[in-house]
């Protein structure tokens, strides 16, 4: 299995702000989900609610330690309490996408194979972060810079990074 995550984040590496996406780029919303699309997410509890619903076309994996969450089976979800629980289920796949939130970047920093990388052109203020990628051990194999344009608000700049 790959282990991959997936991110979109300010030149401070901030990812979140109030538990939503501190900017407006269709782009990456468009690349986060053609690069997604049949694999499964692994996000945390507040990340999903911030999302509102699950992602179509993709198994949705929520780490939380409310063993209620989702008692009422509203979302087709698999709840797990931690993120290695999550792993052992998705063995079998062939590529698993961590989504967020900041604490589950955090955790599986160490355990990634790929990066997927949006770099957001601007410094906003944020409260959720993306770790530091440690550049001792990835290595950029891929990168796509953009212009900001009437539907993004920011130049941006795509980015995929292998473990070494």
């Amino acid at each position: 299995m790959i282990l991959s995550s997936i991110v979109a984040a300010s030149l401070n590496n901030g990812i979140g702000k109030n538990n939503q996406l501190p900017w407006h780029l269709p782009a990456d919303l468009k690349f986060f989900k053609t690069t997604t699309m049949g694999c499964p997410v692994i996000m945390g509890r507040k990340t999903f609610q911030s999302i509102g619903r699950t992602l179509p076309g993709r198994k949705n994996i929520v780490i939380t330690r409310d063993k209620d969450f989702n008692s009422d089976q509203k979302f087709d979800i698999l709840v797990v309490g931690s993120l290695d629980e999550a792993l052992v289920k998705m063995t079998s796949e062939n590529e698993v996408f961590i989504i967020g939130g900041g604490e589950i970047f955090k955790q599986s920093m160490d355990s990634v194979d790929i990066i997927y990388l949006t770099v957001v052109k601007t410094t906003l203020e944020a409260d959720v972060f993306f770790p530091e990628i440690d550049l001792d051990k990835f290595h950029l194999v891929w990168e796509e810079e953009h212009d900001s344009d009437e539907k993004n608000d920011f130049a941006y700049t795509f980015k995929k990074y292998e473990r070494k």
